[in-house]
């Protein structure tokens, strides 16, 4: 079992310069339809601010934890899943809430807030998380992660991209939203090829070890939409900002987290294979919770 822990993800140094801008232009397209009155909007109204932090920033690492404890994973399993609950929440996030008819706007700020404050919780989270667990520390004695390090990544891939875009938004508004439509399926194409170049090198290690993430990733994402779902239904959200923060909660952004581990982990086996599991599969479950709730509104609305 020990094995996936000492397997690696090869990677080029090229593809992960190409990672790095690719995910620099989702950041920066996300950030095209955000305003400085959005935000606002968000602070006029801090219990919805409150909970999408508290849910993604807070809850979803610490039952992440409990959830590594309870289900004893591999190590390199065990860090790849406190990576994906130590992202932010996924872009995709924004479409998948617009099929599901819930809160857009308040989807895309969410993203964009919970992408700032990412800055500093994600190496955080991650330092923490993976920390406490015993055998994921022994990981990171022996990779000397410096936290540092990985927030000044966070920070250029993330942080400034959104600064960027929500200046061109504020200086050309017309130009930002022609702009901004245009991006919007880039953030599905860039994931997909990230996952295709990783695949490409690596299909026999992928196939040898997916069946180790393969219910694992599941349940990791059931739970947290599920802990949305709990979250908003505690806080006694509206239905559609419930759908939103439920949505924001169980997407999350594995692409960032693959950057980070191909960049500071060596493409450590479990962690990619997990992050790359995830990216696919939150597509796949988002879509289909979204598809559900579309068509759940379409027979209620016949029946009246």
């Amino acid at each position: 079992m020990q094995e996936l822990d000492s397997v690696r993800i090869h990677f080029d140094t090229s593809n992960l310069w190409i990672l790095n801008i690719a995910l620099a232009i989702v950041m920066f397209g996300v950030a095209l339809g955000v305003s400085i009155s959005d935000f606002k909007s968000l602070f006029k109204a801090p219990k919805v601010l409150f909970v999408g932090l508290l849910s993604q920033f807070i809850l979803l690492p610490l039952i992440t934890y409990g959830f590594i404890l309870i289900v004893n994973p591999q190590p390199s399993i065990a860090l790849g899943m406190i990576m994906v609950a130590a992202c932010p929440g996924g872009n995709i996030s924004n479409f998948i809430t617009h099929v599901a008819g819930g809160n857009t706007a308040l989807s895309v700020s969410l993203t964009a807030f919970s992408t700032f404050i990412a800055i500093i919780m994600t190496p955080f989270n991650f330092e923490f998380y993976g920390n406490l667990y015993q055998p994921t520390a022994v990981l990171l004695q022996d990779i000397s992660l410096n936290p540092f390090d990985m927030f000044k990544i966070v920070l250029l891939i993330l942080g400034i991209p959104l600064v960027c875009g929500m200046l061109v938004r504020y200086k050309y508004p017309n130009f930002a939203g022609r702009l901004s439509n245009w991006l919007k399926p880039f953030s599905i194409i860039v994931f997909i090829g990230i996952v295709i170049i990783a695949l490409t090198n690596n299909l026999d290690i992928f196939y040898e070890y997916i069946h180790h993430v393969f219910l694992l990733g599941i349940g990791h994402n059931l739970l947290a939409f599920g802990l949305g779902f709990l979250v908003a239904r505690i806080f006694k959200l509206s239905f559609e900002n419930k759908k939103t923060l439920i949505i924001e909660t169980g997407i999350q952004n594995s692409g960032i987290g693959l950057l980070l581990i191909f960049t500071f982990f060596n493409g450590l086996g479990g962690m990619a294979i997990m992050a790359a599991f995830w990216g696919i599969w939150h597509i796949v479950s988002g879509l289909l919770l979204a598809h559900y709730w579309s068509l759940k509104h379409i027979l209620k609305t016949q029946r009246v």
